[in-house]
């Protein structure tokens, strides 16, 4: 729109001597600082828009006055709100170079100069794709808007549809179809309120838990829009997205935007939000689209943030000490060879690469309500972490180490990659895998597995293909009920739930020379792990087998209902561990250490309701 001219040149100021040149200073690095934006904002251009006589530069007033450093413009299925206001200003750059401009016009220029100084707006839209799901894209500020337009075209939105902005648009492209052509376009890729209606998570259907894999685990998607960004607890979309869930396994950064369909919301019960009701803070070197896409396709969780007034700012490293230990997250207080505490950190760093990756903090015990000792040197204990890795690990793993401040101390964060030649092995020959929150040594059945996985992935890997140009890019069948998991039925007495996807279940005994030996699966992966015993059993193993071996079950006792009955509720930190017994025909099985994630929506809405009896 108005092109920026940069900063004035300046020159050398009078009387400065030219006889000794100095050296030029290197140019100093930017220093990040949190910038606010909202990458959700509707304007006139959507036909649902709640004030159409709204002015374009009222919409950027709005988001100035919000404090607000970067908007995105994302219509339905349109540009045509973006292409009207950058007419606007084209039209009046044009008088105004011309002569031609009058003082209300003038007035309106500067207005738009004011503004624009203070806020970069992005040009994008909000696509619906079959089956009704909503997904942003966003561009460069420089993208032309004939550019956007060929990209709606290329994701099957009707021409007679460009400039009506309505949400309904037919039998359009298919959700991975969409995040590959915007990926590929050059945009930044984000699943729009994610987590209600319209949204890729899919909530409120029974079915279809495949498909929420594919939409929400996508390598072409960047980000997840979600209105829970405030909230704390084990329930909230960010914590399901977190990595810790063996189906989710890819930790995936969460946003808020306000969605914003009118100027300033009515009132506390209007669902239309304002411009800035809902805001993300990231943490940039500079205001540009290329600085926001680094952070936003980047694995660095902790540079954005919500943000709501002044309200204080977040402490990431508290947060995670509230939320606890996890499958993917673990906390170390020293980093010292004495006591055995590096050789901790070491086994972590092992079973996260050889599970779903992680996030290690080093500094500080999990206690959240412990202080925070820190980590002294910190720069010199990254670099000795670093050495130690790369001579003890074989094949060595992908962390990336760094450091952060809480508490007025600083830790140590190892963030392990999920590892692409697994298994990772320590000194050789110790193979380490996480479960739940524990590291423990792999059993036979686990480094096989392990093997196997990692040898079929290196058979999988792709070559490298040239690039496509947008136009060949081939839309993907859209995904059909075929292609979805059925609905689980009651009939023929079957439970009618998916079993739950963490803890395990007890399959059988066996006792051989008067020892018993007992298959466990486990319910992350649905492996079997055979020839446990009670004094080789890790911590959850072992639970549950002692409560086999000591105090089994008594079905006929159990409180059943719709097939299912809660042995067993205990408390671990801030997670509800339960025991469960499910009839399938003729058969029961029997689930230990079973966590709210793991539960499907149906069964934790029943377990809740036979609590609350």
């Amino acid at each position: 729109m108005i092109q920026d001219q940069g900063p004035a040149r300046r020159g050398r100021p009078a009387g400065a001597s030219t006889s000794t040149p100095r050296q030029a200073p290197k140019p100093k690095r930017p220093t990040p600082q949190w910038r606010r934006m909202d990458l959700h904002l509707h304007t006139p251009g959507s036909n649902d828009y709640q004030e159409p006589r709204v002015s374009y530069l009222d919409i950027l007033r709005q988001a100035a006055a919000r404090g607000l450093d970067i908007i995105a413009i994302t219509d339905h299925n349109t540009v045509a709100g973006y292409a009207a206001m950058q007419k606007e200003v084209e039209q009046l750059l044009w008088l105004e170079s011309r002569g031609r401009i009058d003082p209300t016009e003038q007035r309106l220029l500067d207005d738009y100069r004011r503004v624009l100084d203070k806020l970069l707006v992005l040009p994008g839209f909000e696509f619906t794709a079959t089956f009704g799901f909503h997904i942003l894209g966003i561009f460069p500020p420089e993208t032309p808007v004939s550019y956007l337009e060929h990209l709606l075209l290329t994701l099957r939105v009707p021409p007679t549809s460009l400039r009506i902005g309505g949400q309904t648009v037919g039998a359009t492209s298919d959700v991975l179809t969409a995040y590959h052509v915007i990926n590929e376009a050059g945009g930044i890729v984000i699943a729009a309120h994610a987590n209600s209606g319209n949204g890729v998570m899919l909530r409120g259907i029974d079915f279809g838990g495949q498909t929420r894999i594919a939409y929400t685990q996508d390598a072409n998607l960047h980000a997840l829009e979600v209105t829970d960004l405030e909230k704390r607890g084990n329930q909230t979309t960010r914590r399901f997205f977190d990595g810790s869930k063996p189906e989710y396994p890819r930790p995936m950064r969460c946003i808020q935007g306000s969605d914003a369909h009118r100027l300033i919301r009515e009132s506390t019960s209007s669902p239309y939000l304002g411009v800035g009701d809902r805001v993300t803070e990231v943490l940039l070197e500079e205001v540009s689209f290329e600085a926001l896409a680094r952070v936003l396709r980047g694995n660095d969780h902790s540079l954005t943030r919500p943000y709501r007034g002044s309200a204080k700012a977040i402490d990431f490293v508290q947060l995670a000490r509230e939320e606890g230990e996890s499958l993917v997250q673990s906390f170390h207080p020293t980093i010292n060879q004495r006591g055995g505490h590096l050789d901790n950190v070491l086994h972590d760093i092992c079973a996260m690469a050889n599970t779903n990756g992680g996030t290690i903090y080093v500094g500080l015990p999990a206690d959240p309500k412990a202080k925070p000792e820190g980590v002294r040197e910190p720069q010199k204990a990254i670099e000795a972490l670093r050495g130690t890795i790369a001579k003890r690990f074989s094949p060595q793993p992908q962390v990336v180490i760094d450091s952060l401040p809480t508490a007025g101390t600083t830790v140590v964060r190892i963030a392990v990659q999920p590892g692409p030649d697994v298994p990772y092995a320590i000194d050789n020959n110790l193979f380490y895998v996480r479960d739940e929150a524990e590291t423990t040594l792999a059993v036979r059945d686990e480094i096989v597995r392990l093997v196997a996985g990692g040898l079929s992935r290196r058979e999988a890997a792709p070559t490298a293909q040239p690039a496509q140009p947008i136009a060949a890019v081939a839309p993907e069948p859209p995904p059909t009920r075929e292609h979805r998991p059925a609905r689980p039925q009651q009939a023929n007495g079957r439970s009618g739930y998916e079993p739950p996807r963490t803890g395990v279940e007890h399959v059988e005994i066996e006792e051989r020379d008067g020892v018993k030996y007992h298959t466990l699966r486990d319910l992350r992966n649905g492996n079997l792990i055979n020839n446990v015993t009670r004094s080789s059993a890790r911590r959850l193993w072992h639970y549950a087998i002692t409560q086999v071996e000591t105090a089994p079950p008594d079905l006929s006792a159990a409180q059943w209902r719709n097939n299912v009955a809660v042995l067993n509720r205990r408390q671990k930190g801030n997670m509800n561990l339960y025991d469960l017994a499910v009839r399938e025909g003729d058969r029961v099985h029997i689930y230990y250490g079973v966590t709210d994630g793991g539960l499907s929506d149906s069964m934790l809405a029943l377990i809740g309701e036979a609590a609350r009896e």
